[in-house]
């Protein structure tokens, strides 16, 4: 059951429709029982292992919280954390490191078989792994209070809009809200409307309809040279964007909907200038979530120079390997751990200096960055290039997470200016179009749908869309609205309703 698909739309219409109509004491049972219904609808067997883990993470909170031992909380929470990362180890990662071992004896001189076994990764399982493990580390902190009621804990782990693919949310933030009065207000629905909507955008008129160019492309690199290798990389970081992107609005929209709120993902992040704010504005509660869980406790930057370059590194491989048992998404992780490390021995823009007068007295006063005594056209001219500039090194390395193995990606990587000499014959355009795997039509269309996504949110700046718009004319929010509405029901992909990415995960 994906949430783009008639079956869902029915389910979670029945679900408000319940949920409105029941006492308020018995709608978080409601909620459990269609989180694991929609959980359940993928797989029923994955259902016995989420429960398992949530049995171990309960019972394990409580005995860290109850207890006056500080080597006994320390080892109830290595004995979960041990548990609940052996799951995702085994699920997960087993093959992939079976086989890193044998090529590594292989090359020592002897002679091994890979492993002829593979596993099927439940869904999700990484998400909610994180967010047991990040609740356990906040009761062993101090930070959290465990939640007593068996099955609440429950609900807070499998809350199914955020279930599958996030946002990861916090038990400080998400468990008061599941339990708390509500009552039935249409602003909530019409507030959730506007984030499905544009979520619905986002994935079926969007990364639905690039994607098969994308497909085609990276599935068969060697067939194609350089134009089509950056028109590829190009249109899946739109894909990668609005496929995740439009699950997190929609996971959002669905929340609100039961008067619930849940972190909000991503924030414009293609208008960044600089990779540390890309990170910012990109996956915000899985970045969080390093940052808490990894980043810090490994000393952050409050050490010195060589450490910190340490930090950031390992941060970044562990989140291109949480992404993926393969050496891409550790390529991946290093090249965007290596921007960081880059950014941080480039020095910050000198500051301004101002004199203020004040009682006859001069005083020397640190203002704003040079950066920002320029004038304004040149100041907006420095901004573009500081965002293309940054796009470019995110998409550089997007080959890398998107190629299906290392040799693919150093292919395209090497061949991304092959054949530019062809570049300004129209006709060599047109046929590179045409052999993307789709209609030029429907290229065009998403290339029409990418340029209306990119002005909505340069309109908004960092802010979002929904709240940016929420200070404009109610006639100006209607048109805008129904314009999206439109939209997704004239041009999405409906006849062929993809997974979301992030399912692999």
């Amino acid at each position: 059951m994906i949430f783009n698909s008639f079956q869902f739309i029915i389910f979670f219409i029945t679900i408000i429709f319940l949920y409105y109509i029941l006492p308020h004491k018995t709608r978080w049972i409601l909620l459990l029982l269609a989180s694991l219904v929609f959980y359940a609808a993928w797989n029923p067997l994955f259902l016995i292992l989420l429960v398992f883990s949530v049995s171990v993470d309960y019972f394990l909170a409580i005995g860290i919280y109850d207890s006056y031992d500080k080597k006994r909380r320390k080892l109830f929470l290595t004995l979960d954390l041990f548990v609940a990362f052996s799951v995702l180890f085994i699920f997960k990662y087993l093959v992939f490191f079976s086989n890193a071992a044998v090529n590594l004896l292989n090359g020592l001189g002897l002679n091994l078989s890979p492993p002829g076994f593979s596993i099927i990764l439940p869904l999700g399982i990484s998400f909610y792994t994180f967010q047991a493990a990040g609740y356990l580390i906040d009761v062993y902190k101090g930070r959290q209070e465990p939640e007593r009621n068996y099955f609440k804990f429950m609900l807070f782990i499998t809350f199914f809009p955020q279930l599958v693919a996030g946002p990861i949310e916090r038990a400080s933030s998400l468990l008061p809200q599941l339990f708390s009065r509500k009552k039935f207000k249409i602003d909530n629905i019409i507030e959730g409307y506007k984030f499905m909507c544009f979520g619905f955008f986002k994935k079926v008129v969007i990364a639905d309809r690039i994607g098969v160019a994308v497909n085609t492309v990276y599935g068969a690199p060697l067939n194609f040279d350089g134009l089509a290798l950056i028109l590829a990389t190009f249109l899946f970081a739109f894909q990668i964007y609005c496929d995740f992107s439009g699950y997190s609005d929609i996971a959002v929209g669905c929340s609100k909907m039961l008067g619930i709120d849940l972190t909000q993902n991503f924030r414009q992040p293609y208008l960044s200038r600089g990779t540390k704010a890309f990170w910012r504005r990109w996956h915000i509660s899985l970045s969080a979530w390093f940052k808490d869980y990894l980043y810090f406790p490994l000393g952050g930057n409050r050490v010195g120079r060589l450490r910190h370059t340490f930090n950031t590194m390992v941060t970044f491989l562990v989140s291109g390997l949480w992404h993926g048992a393969n050496w891409t998404f550790i390529i991946w992780g290093g090249l965007h751990g290596l921007y960081q490390v880059i950014g941080n021995l480039i020095p910050a823009p000198k500051k301004k200096q101002r004199v203020s007068v004040w009682n006859g007295e001069k005083y020397q006063l640190t203002g704003e960055p040079l950066l920002h005594s320029r004038k304004p056209k040149e100041l907006l001219i420095a901004r573009f290039a500081q965002a293309v500039f940054t796009f470019s090194l995110v998409c550089f390395a997007w080959i890398f997470f998107r190629a299906n193995s290392i040799t693919d990606a150093f292919y395209i990587a090497a061949n991304l200016l092959t054949g530019r000499e062809n570049w300004g014959d129209t006709l060599y355009v047109f046929t590179v179009l045409n052999s993307m795997g789709v209609t030029l039509f429907e290229l065009l269309i998403g290339f029409g749908c990418i340029l209306f996504l990119f002005l909505s949110e340069l309109f908004c700046g960092e802010s979002c869309i929904h709240e940016t718009l929420m200070n404009k004319p109610a006639d100006a929010r209607f048109v805008y609205y129904l314009l999206v509405t439109i939209l997704v029901l004239s041009l999405g992909v409906f006849y062929s309703a993809a997974e979301f990415i992030y399912f692999q995960f």
